[in-house]
């Protein structure tokens, strides 16, 4: 057994240690349904209820024993506690390195710290196991922009843009905003 799996286990109480993670639970079927749903959603508000059905697939993690330390990693990300968060972080993507959500929890946390680059990783790794998280992919539109790479901000936003048109995002590519297509000079 691995012992950051062990020490993990410890740190949770966690009944039986697992020797390894399972594999996380096939959400693509019901991801592409809800996709389908906030694209056809009549107003923002219906569109946040369909994304927070998202955000329940995404946070749904393999066994009790991540899902303990997802849970505890947003909550010290919640109360501020970065470096706790990112040590939760790190023990989920150390126990399970399949699950995309660990990825992008841990990016969430390196962009509030502004450490970017190690967020475009982590949302890299989290887009390749998911590629239809679409908060994931937002995350890399915001983390290119605080980059200053604002073409490649601009075309991961239309991206995430087409399986949700009501992302709060969105005003970033209207006029004023920060990613709003450049016109030329007369």
């Amino acid at each position: 057994m691995d012992v950051k799996v062990f020490i993990a286990a410890m740190m949770l109480g966690a009944g039986p240690v697992l020797a390894e993670c399972p594999d996380a639970p096939d959400q693509a079927e019901a991801l592409r349904g809800l996709i389908a749903q906030v694209q056809d959603a009549p107003n923002e508000m219906a569109a946040r209820l369909v994304t927070n059905r998202m955000w329940e697939l995404w946070s749904k993690a393999p066994d009790a024993q991540a899902q303990a330390v997802l849970d505890r990693g947003m909550r010290k990300r919640a109360s501020y506690d970065f470096l706790g968060a990112i040590e939760d972080f790190d023990l989920l993507i150390d126990y399970c390195p399949d699950y995309a959500e660990g990825y992008n929890q841990r990016a969430f946390v390196r962009f509030i710290k502004q450490d970017y680059l190690a967020a475009l990783a982590d949302l890299s790794r989290a887009l390749d196991l998911a590629p239809d998280h679409i908060a994931a992919r937002a995350g890399l539109a915001l983390t290119f922009m605080e980059l200053g790479e604002l073409d490649r901000a601009r075309a991961q936003l239309r991206i995430a843009l087409r399986q949700n048109p009501w992302l709060p995002e969105r005003h970033l590519l209207a006029e004023g905003g920060r990613l709003a297509p450049q016109g030329d000079d007369i």
